[in-house]
């Protein structure tokens, strides 16, 4: 996994946290740019969610996103996770985590089409 768009920070910190985490993996000479891409997804039990899409190294991105919401003390989405069965469908899914610092508050799952609308729908989420 080289990239995750199923990545997110609680709204209205998500220009600083990408910042942060830009100049973070730039200065700890990290491969890795993380970039908003303009989409919310609003879950029932942990609020609002602005949306982000990175290219890099997948534990430099888990380990980034943990770091910022420590730092920011924000809840964070983690996603990029897969089921181990392989299922064919009209649907691509991913399973995601909600953190807030180093512990995990909830799971989501979330569902684009493989066709159409490139944009993830939120299908389920657990709080813990």
């Amino acid at each position: 996994m080289g990239d995750a768009e199923t990545f997110g920070v609680e709204k209205g910190y998500g220009e600083k946290v990408i910042e942060w985490i830009n100049a973070e993996s730039e200065k700890k000479k990290v491969k890795l740019e993380a970039r908003l891409y303009g989409y919310d997804i609003t879950t029932e039990n942990f609020g609002t969610f602005e949306m982000f899409s990175w290219m890099g190294d997948v534990k430099s991105a888990r380990n980034m996103i943990v770091r910022a919401s420590k730092k920011f003390k924000v809840r964070v989405i983690e996603g990029g996770y897969k089921t181990k069965d392989k299922t064919y469908s009209t649907k691509k899914t991913d399973y995601a985590m909600v953190r807030k610092g180093e512990r995990v508050i909830g799971h989501l799952k979330f569902s684009a089409s493989r066709l159409g609308n490139p944009f993830w729908k939120l299908e389920e989420e657990e709080r813990k």
